[in-house]
């Protein structure tokens, strides 16, 4: 990603993901990154950042989302996170044969 808006070093939470982004006429592939943070100093929040590639993406100009939570609602994110991940993997392991 030539043109990061977001920081990303050691500490970032996924410095690669394959992400897409939909709009009004348009949808793409492109690669991003996913980190989430609290204030170092006197925290009040969680906050979740993505950031998609501007590069492969023609019909939106460089930016970055973040969603600030408060630590109910990203425990309830991390609940709902953590409840998909177990069925796609009873999923691969049942269509492995497991």
């Amino acid at each position: 990603m030539s043109d990061r808006l977001l920081r990303v070093n050691a500490y970032t939470t996924l410095d690669f993901v394959d992400a897409r982004v939909r709009g009004h006429g348009f949808e793409a592939d492109a690669p991003g990154v996913v980190n989430v943070t609290a204030p170092r100093v006197d925290p009040d929040r969680v906050d979740l950042q993505v950031e998609l590639d501007d590069t492969a993406v023609d019909d939106l100009p460089a930016h970055a989302d973040e969603v600030t939570l408060s630590p109910a609602q990203a425990r309830t994110l991390a609940e709902a996170l953590e409840s998909a991940a177990d069925r796609v993997e009873a999923a691969q392991g049942e269509s492995d044969g497991e």
